[in-house]
């Protein structure tokens, strides 16, 4: 069992079991509804965890345990985990409660549940589910992206059919097989089937709008 790391597949050994875990489409829809995908991204990417998170790395090279332990008492980091625990489990197709833990009804008074913890620390469990969400809904592919393509509109939803879909359409892809592209994935042949599509992205743009306006200044400081 070998996870293909550029189009966003994972692998974790515990003990004698390994433990695929692939961003897919199909396992996109795993996580919930459309905007339950989103919801679980935007809890996963908040902007108090990932600035804490790198912040840490910045300044100790590793994320300390009394950080880890103030993101978890906070409502924030308490959603970031489940968050995490949802993604990790619709990423695979087996069990995974010995890795992330389960949740169980809680005995003491005011609470609705507890989390009894797997084998991963929530660290490694944020860090994972973070990386396994970007290549599912966003993709990490390294190709030019059009500035014509390009958006800055948020989203509310993600609905993976319509990719599959269109994965179908464009590569003549049976539904199974679809399923399993990850965005990455996706991306990458999109560009490979449509290279030379002609544009401009938002950098080769902005290198040409500035290269123009320095002209421009220059000739203007000539005819002064």
């Amino acid at each position: 069992m070998k996870p293909i790391k550029e189009i966003g597949e994972c692998l974790i050994t515990y003990g004698d079991h390994d433990y695929l875990l692939s961003p897919s489409f199909i396992n996109m829809t795993r996580i919930g509804e459309p905007d339950e995908i989103v919801s679980t991204f935007y809890e996963l990417y908040h902007d108090e965890v990932s600035g804490l998170i790198e912040s840490a790395i910045k300044a100790y090279g590793v994320v300390p345990s009394w950080l880890i332990e103030h993101i978890k008492s906070t409502s924030y980091g308490r959603k970031a985990v489940m968050a995490a625990m949802t993604v990790i489990e619709a990423c695979c197709d087996e069990d995974t409660t010995v890795l992330i833990g389960e949740l169980r009804p809680a005995k003491v008074a005011g609470k609705s549940f507890k989390v009894r913890r797997g084998a991963m620390n929530e660290y490694n469990m944020l860090i994972i589910a973070q990386s396994l969400l970007a290549h599912g809904i966003i993709g990490k592919a390294k190709v030019r992206k059009l500035q014509r393509h390009e958006s800055n509109e948020a989203t509310s939803e993600f609905n993976a059919f319509e990719y599959i879909s269109a994965a179908r359409n464009h590569f003549g892809m049976s539904r199974a097989e679809a399923e399993q592209l990850t965005m990455t994935e996706f991306q990458l042949l999109i560009a490979a089937k449509y290279p030379d599509q002609k544009g401009f992205t938002k950098e080769e743009y902005d290198a040409v709008a500035d290269d123009y306006m320095a002209k421009k200044a220059r000739r203007l400081a000539k005819a002064a």
